[in-house]
């Protein structure tokens, strides 16, 4: 996750997801309310029998009825990158995936496929990492908000679960705006990009000092293991960890990250993670993130 890599937002606050969240439709269903995120081979959709939010599962027509109501869609944004002896490879990416899944649940938004390789080039000395260049993420987020509002979306929200994206993300959006104005002038499209952090928000930070006051740390975290461990329980890791709570401080470069972090912990004891903890994390973070999102449409 990289929390000490993170901005603070201004969009921030907990809100009660049932209060807020009228029913909707999208595909022939209505939504149901927030659900169990499952191992994405078995769909709570269809347990449930809904409709998914994803963009990927929906159908043209369905998505060109959707737009005459909201111009809003919500990407996930992660990361793909070594998270600890018990941490999983892909925890950023699915951290952000399922909790972004639940905001368009209650929120009523289409949830875009997640880019799932971030800018993680200071955790490439260990292997299974992946990273993109702030250059090619930068056109990456580019080319698909720009894909999206060619058919009309109009806010893109990103919900982002890795600290070292956040410089590139905000810088792609300015890059965004820029390119708009130049080819467009005051004919541009009022495309607005917002970005949020899933960690971000008073709710989790509360749960986090609850849960695990003084071992939270700022990578391979117990929370986002948690959250992964709930998503993913049939991948749970048992590892024992040495020292439990690994060392703090900050690198230079990939080399310089293993020399001072050699199991690839900063700070953390992911040894406490576990699926109901990460549940709290995620209702946390799906209430929050789903204040974050209405007024980020709701903005003049």
């Amino acid at each position: 996750m990289g929390r000490g890599c993170g901005a603070n937002n201004n969009i921030v606050g907990a809100v009660d997801v049932a209060r807020i969240a009228p029913p909707f439709r999208i595909g022939n269903a209505p939504h149901l309310g927030p659900a169990l995120p499952a191992p994405y081979g078995l769909s709570p959709d269809r347990e449930r029998g809904t409709e998914t939010v994803l963009l990927q599962l929906q159908t043209w027509p369905e998505v060109e009825t959707y737009l005459k109501t909201s111009t809003g869609i919500i990407i996930p944004i992660g990361s793909t990158e070594q998270h600890g002896p018990n941490g999983l490879i892909g925890t950023d990416a699915i951290c952000a995936e399922v909790i972004a899944r639940g905001v368009g649940e209650a929120a009523g938004a289409l949830v875009a496929p997640t880019i799932g390789v971030g800018m993680a080039v200071h955790h490439m000395a260990f292997p299974g990492s992946m990273t993109l260049k702030p250059s090619t993420l930068m056109a990456v987020i580019r080319d698909n908000v720009l894909a999206l509002a060619e058919h009309g979306f109009t806010r893109v929200f990103f919900v982002n679960g890795h600290g070292g994206n956040i410089a590139t993300i905000r810088a792609a959006f300015y890059e965004i705006y820029a390119e708009l104005r130049s080819a467009k002038g005051a004919a541009a499209p009022d495309v607005r990009c917002g970005l949020v952090s899933w960690w971000e928000n008073d709710a989790v930070a509360r749960l986090s000092k609850e849960i695990f006051p003084g071992v939270e740390g700022s990578h391979a975290t117990p929370s986002e293991v948690s959250v992964t461990q709930y998503a993913y329980p049939d991948s749970i890791k048992k590892v024992p960890l040495d020292p439990a709570v690994a060392p703090s401080g900050g690198f230079h470069d990939a080399r310089d990250f293993r020399r001072r972090f050699p199991d690839g912990r900063i700070g953390s004891n992911p040894g406490l993670a576990t699926p109901e903890h990460g549940k709290r994390f995620y209702d946390a973070a799906v209430g929050a993130i789903t204040g974050q999102y209405q007024r980020f449409l709701a903005e003049a």
